[in-house]
């Protein structure tokens, strides 16, 4: 088996890479950079904000059951659409939904068709529901979760054995969360509540999400509920 995981600099990316390097399981880095050095760690350089980079990302053929985490992922400005002055709304969307289509298909591609892909789009609560000041994030959650649905549909009827999991993971202690922390309340009616997680110690650490979602995959295959919160994992 192979693993495939994005954003591996920090955070969730980061942990999951220390997992599977653990367990002697061989491990593909994509990102910006890395802190790694390991026999069984390799990385390929792409800028995921990057359309031309991510399209033009060439990948070695597989042959294996591979699992793959679309794990990077992008808050954007935190402000109201229409109060912001630089958008950034097509570099959110590129590098938490376009970036994470684009690779499915061409690591599917990659692995062959005797193989199984398993793919885990790391997704949120905020594509299922509005979180005022975070329109570009929550737009690119909720295309996420549709494109999740979508790709499972399309690999079934080419007869392949594809498992699809669009995982919210709820609230993890990491960098994203120090931004948005740090907004002013006059562009973010909600930040109380993200500093009070923080405060009462309600973060969830990257490690124990990475615990989660191992006992998530360990689980039978289910395709009525590939849309799915580790909320509900004990």
């Amino acid at each position: 088996m192979k693993v495939i995981v994005t954003g591996v600099s920090k955070g969730l990316g980061k942990a999951l890479v220390q997992h599977y390097l653990d367990a002697d399981i061989e491990v593909i880095g994509i990102g910006r950079s890395h802190n790694f050095d390991h026999s069984n760690f390799s990385f390929i350089h792409c800028d995921l904000s990057s359309l031309d980079e991510v399209e033009n990302l060439v990948l070695p053929t597989f042959n294996e059951d591979t699992i793959l985490f679309n794990n990077a992922g992008q808050i954007g400005h935190v402000q109201r659409l229409s109060d912001q002055v630089r958008y950034d709304v097509a570099e959110v969307l590129t590098v938490n939904t376009i970036a994470p289509m684009i690779l499915s298909a061409k690591v599917a591609n990659a692995i062959g068709e005797n193989h199984v892909l398993t793919l885990v789009n790391i997704s949120s609560g905020a594509g299922r529901g509005p979180i005022p000041s975070w329109s570009a994030y929550c737009a690119s959650k909720a295309a996420l979760d549709m494109f999740s649905l979508t790709f499972y549909k399309e690999e079934k009827e080419k007869g392949r054995s594809t498992k699809v999991y669009a995982v919210a993971p709820g609230v993890i202690d990491t960098s994203m969360q120090e931004k948005i922390r740090s907004v002013n309340e006059n562009s973010f009616s909600s930040i109380q509540r993200f500093v009070d997680l923080k405060n009462n110690a309600e973060l969830i650490s990257p490690e124990d999400t990475v615990n989660k979602i191992l006992k998530l995959l360990s689980l039978p295959f289910d395709e009525s509920a590939i849309i799915c919160s580790l909320r509900d994992i004990n």
